[in-house]
């Protein structure tokens, strides 16, 4: 998550330049430099989305907490959401940056709010399981038995 968060952070670098390519004009090394590390890291988080799927597939994931249907079904699909997004946010800016789609820039844009709130809500459900309902979720999260 930190590398996504990173990558937030440095979205104003390719920003402007891609402006700069528009325009003709040049850049200044300090976007450069973001806007390449927006670039390797968000090609980083493909790869490391990658893995982790593969890693979730072959040894599973912590059963759910117990609780009411409708809780472990929004988490559920919570879940399932942040991962498509960790897909698809890597996918689009690869399309935008390397194959000149506009559409997909934007929908990149529009696709790294959505991953914001959406891992807003999964931090805040977890310390929600944590602290009011007691669970030990963040331990099981966090330990492999």
């Amino acid at each position: 998550m930190v590398l996504v968060l990173f990558n937030i952070t440095a979205s104003d670098g390719v920003k402007a330049m891609y402006d700069a390519f528009e325009e003709g004009t040049t850049v200044s090394s300090s976007d450069a430099l973001f806007g390449n590390l927006h670039i390797y890291v968000g090609i980083s988080v493909l790869a490391l989305a990658i893995l982790r799927l593969f890693l979730r597939l072959r040894r599973g994931a912590p059963a759910a907490p117990a609780g009411p249907i409708l809780q472990q079904k929004a988490g559920h699909y919570v879940h399932i959401a942040i991962y498509v997004l960790l897909f698809t946010l890597p996918l689009s800016g690869i399309a935008a940056w390397f194959g000149g789609i506009g559409k997909a820039g934007d929908a990149h844009e529009v696709m790294q709010n959505l991953l914001l709130i959406l891992v807003g809500l999964h931090v805040a459900a977890a310390l929600f399981h944590q602290f009011w309902l007691k669970d030990n979720l963040i331990t099981r999260m966090t330990s492999r038995k």
